[in-house]
């Protein structure tokens, strides 16, 4: 069975991506700077809104995955308002200095999970060594890893995907980063991978008449005026390649 996942941040998004067929969502907040975790509000809103799976993403800031100590036990405790709050799974990613899976902090997130299934998220894309990790992902008990196969797009890094697919037993592949229906129908023709992640997003333009030009209340890169919202036409068209033969 072919999985398709879509990531949201919003609820509207979460409507869009249901109603294109998504089977599941990784649910996470601030989409625009990768995801970080989201609020317990905005999850029982979705909840109330959706009926397929919500995953949710622990990511307690926007930047790398080395976390210290008080970092840590904010990711903790999210893991576990996450789980308690009825997430049908967590999505998490630890890494030291040297680009190795934390282990000692991903058995205490997996601890928080409390057996619910635990995807490794895109910080599997920023260790040293993938075969490695993918060896630590399996030892941990992890259920699906996000990854574009260390490259910017999956399609770039199609050659490890298929690699890791396999390698990687009961553990799922989840292919990310650009992926669209043109790319779903070129990576199933080259690899035997089952999961794929999207965020299918469109730009909303907002609804503000009067716009201050003269203050930026964000990253000066980014328009405050536009909005990142998943479009359910371009999930439906992902749905659609992931049901061909091949």
């Amino acid at each position: 069975m072919r999985i398709l996942e879509v990531c949201v941040d919003s609820v509207a998004s979460a409507v869009q991506a249901e109603e294109g067929g998504a089977d599941r969502l990784e649910l996470c907040a601030d989409l625009v700077v990768g995801g970080v975790t989201p609020t317990l509000s905005l999850y029982e809103r979705v909840r109330e809104k959706v009926k397929i799976p919500i995953h949710v993403l622990l990511r307690p800031r926007f930047g790398d995955f080395l976390y210290d100590e008080e970092e840590f036990e904010v990711l903790r405790r999210q893991a576990r308002a996450a789980r308690q709050a009825g997430a049908d799974a967590l999505v998490i990613g630890c890494l030291t200095p040297q680009g190795r899976l934390c282990i000692e902090q991903m058995e205490r997130l997996m601890e928080e999970a409390g057996g619910k299934p635990v995807t490794l998220h895109r910080a599997f894309d920023m260790c040293s060594d993938l075969d490695q990790a993918l060896e630590d992902a399996k030892k941990l008990g992890i259920h699906t890893i996000l990854t574009s196969g260390g490259q910017a797009s999956a399609q770039a890094g199609m050659e490890t995907l298929a690699r890791l697919q396999k390698a990687a037993g009961t553990l799922s592949i989840m292919a990310g980063a650009g992926i669209e229906a043109g790319a779903i129908r070129k990576l199933l023709r080259h690899a035997e991978l089952s999961a794929f992640h999207m965020s299918g997003k469109r730009i909303v333009e907002s609804r503000m008449v009067y716009r201050n030009p003269s203050v930026s209340m964000g990253l000066e890169q980014l328009s405050e005026y536009e909005l990142w919202q998943t479009d359910a036409r371009a999930v439906r068209q992902a749905k659609a390649a992931l049901l061909e033969d091949y």
